[in-house]
C-alpha cells in the first residue's frame, strides 16, 4: 500500500509539481492538497497522511505556525518545509521548531529523496 503525502502550498503551479513529482513513485500518492497552513492542518486530520510538505510563506497561516499546530496533534507525522528560501536551514540550526527537513524548492528533484528517509516503504 501507498504511502500518503498532503502537499500545502499556496501556489497551484508549486502543487502541481508536486502532484506531478509524486504520480511516477508508485509507492506514495498525493491525499490532499492544501492552500494555507489552516487547511493543510484540517486536511491532515481528516486524510491521516504518513508526510506533510509544507510552504513556508502562505496566508492565512505560515508553514511554520502549521507545523506546530499539526506537530502537537499528531507528533509523529513528518513534516518537510518546501521553500524558496535555500538559506533558511542555516539560519534555525539548534533551534526548536516543528519540522523535520527543510528542503529549498530549487532543490525539488531533491525531495523524493527526502521523503524517502523520513517514510520508507
Amino acid at each position: 500500500m501507498a504511502k500518503t503525502i498532503l502537499v500545502a502550498d499556496d501556489n497551484p503551479a508549486i502543487r502541481e509539481m508536486l502532484c506531478k513529482l509524486f504520480e511516477s513513485e508508485e509507492d506514495y500518492d498525493i491525499c490532499a492538497e492544501a492552500s494555507n497552513g489552516q487547511e493543510a492542518i484540517q486536511l491532515a486530520l481528516e486524510c491521516r497522511p504518513h508526510l506533510v510538505i509544507l510552504d513556508l510563506s502562505m496566508p492565512v497561516m505560515d508553514g511554520l505556525t502549521a507545523a506546530r499546530e499539526l506537530k502537537r496533534l499528531m507528533p509523529n507525522l513528518p513534516i518537510i518545509l518546501f521553500t524558496q528560501y535555500a538559506d533558511l536551514s542555516a539560519h534555525m540550526t539548534g533551534l526548536a521548531f516543528s519540522v523535520d527537513r527543510i528542503v529549498s524548492k530549487s532543490d525539488a528533484k531533491e525531495l523524493v529523496g527526502h521523503v524517502r528517509s523520513l517514510i520508507p516503504v
